[in-house]
Parts: structure tokens; sequence; C-alpha cells
């Protein structure tokens, strides 16, 4: 049985959703299974347009330390959250999007980015993936 690793992106925050993808590569690329469960704010990520639209997490200072984070990435070659979304779905990796999540925020399907998504779900669906995953991940 592969090794898995499932990460919940509770956060749309632009360092959290770096973080996720970062993590899910990485996983993938060490020859394990890797899904993301894109729920609350982190949803929004999903929306067209909504990749990297959202603030830092920290130090945001009006948008500024959002230029600036974006900038440092940039000079040591770190990936953009376009370029690290398809590597991801590209090794495999699974995304799945919360319905509840969805229903709350009133978003529509046809909102969202669906070639980035594999699956539409709810807790049951989280809970299928994370119940045997070696690695599981609140972000």
């Amino acid at each position: 049985m592969t090794e898995k690793a499932v990460i919940v992106a509770h956060s749309g925050d632009l360092d959290k959703i770096y973080s996720a993808l970062i993590l899910g590569n990485g996983a993938l690329s060490m020859g394990m299974e890797a899904s993301i469960f894109f729920t609350f704010w982190g949803l929004q990520c999903l929306k067209k347009g909504g990749l990297g639209k959202g603030p830092l997490s920290r130090m945001n200072l009006l948008g500024l330390g959002k230029w600036m984070v974006k900038s440092r990435m940039k000079k040591a070659n770190v990936a953009s959250l376009e370029k690290l979304m398809n590597d991801y779905k590209e090794l495999g990796g699974k995304v799945i999007a919360c319905e509840m999540t969805m229903e709350i925020m009133g978003i529509k399907e046809e909102e969202l980015n669906s070639e980035w998504i594999d699956e539409y779900g709810a807790v049951g669906t989280y809970i299928m993936e994370a119940k045997d995953a070696k690695i599981t991940l609140f972000i």
C-alpha cells in the first residue's frame, strides 16, 4: 500500500497556500499519494483567478508585505502558486473541494477552476482520505 499525505487547506493566506502546495508536491515527489482538502477560506483559492489573492498570515502591511514576500520568493526561484498547483496535478495530486463550504459561502461549481478539482466532498470524504494516511496536516 502506498503511503499517503492528506492536507487540509483551511486558510487562504498566501504563505499557507504556498506551504500546502509545496508539502503536497514534496510528498508526491517522494512517491507518496497526496490529497489537499480545500475548505473555508482555503476554498477561495480554487475560485477562478483566486489562487494567490489572499493576504499574508502576518506582516501584510496593507499589501506591502505580500509584495515583499513575492519578490523574495521570485529571487529565490520559488515557483508561482499556479506552477506549484499545475505541478501538483501533473504529479497525480488530488484536490477535493468542500461542498459544505460552497453551500455556506454561496460558492457555485462554475466559479471554481474545475480543471484542478478531482472531487467535491464533505467531512466523510476527508475522513476516508485521512483514515489511513501516514501524514495529515491542517494548514
